[in-house]
């Protein structure tokens, strides 16, 4: 099993960037790391939904979320190629003066040694990506946002944490 794990501190409501992560088809927005996301359910992303995301150097893949707890803010979804089982995992937590969001890429099956060997600086690369994309993207969003204003309880929710 390989694990590749990120960091970023973003200086707005945790709720801000929770609601920009969620809304997986505006991913391209703010990262190269994803060239197109295609939701393949209408509605919010919940338990069991699934995504096609195409990436620069990779084949287009599906992703099922595996694990979401909206309160916690945290979300895992998974895909498998190459016999190996790959888990995107992706949390938003709420600090004192900041939003920390912690993002990771784990590996895992009978493969996986010989997959990260090829593809763990390309993993390490795009969740880094994805991390800063996220982090300038949230501190220059507006307020009229789609992403903020798809939910009224969101923006409630950001302009009180």
């Amino acid at each position: 099993m390989s694990d590749f794990r990120y960091e970023v501190e973003v200086r707005v409501p945790s709720a801000r960037v929770w609601a920009v992560l969620l809304d997986v088809e505006r991913w391209p927005e703010w990262t190269s790391s994803v060239t197109r996301i295609q939701r393949m359910e209408v509605g919010p992303i919940s338990m069991g939904s699934r995504a096609r995301i195409w990436q620069p150097r990779l084949r287009p893949a599906v992703w099922r979320v595996t694990s979401f707890d909206d309160r916690r803010r945290i979300f895992a979804w998974t895909t498998r190629a190459f016999g190996v089982s790959i888990i995107g995992r992706h949390q938003v937590e709420a600090l004192k003066n900041y939003t920390r969001v912690c993002l990771s890429i784990e590996y895992s099956g009978v493969l996986s040694a010989v997959v990260t060997r090829f593809y763990g600086d390309l993993s390490r690369d795009y969740i880094a990506r994805e991390g800063d994309g996220l982090k300038k993207f949230c501190e220059n969003l507006p307020a009229s946002h789609p992403a903020l204003q798809a939910d009224e309880h969101v923006l409630s929710t950001a302009q009180n944490s």
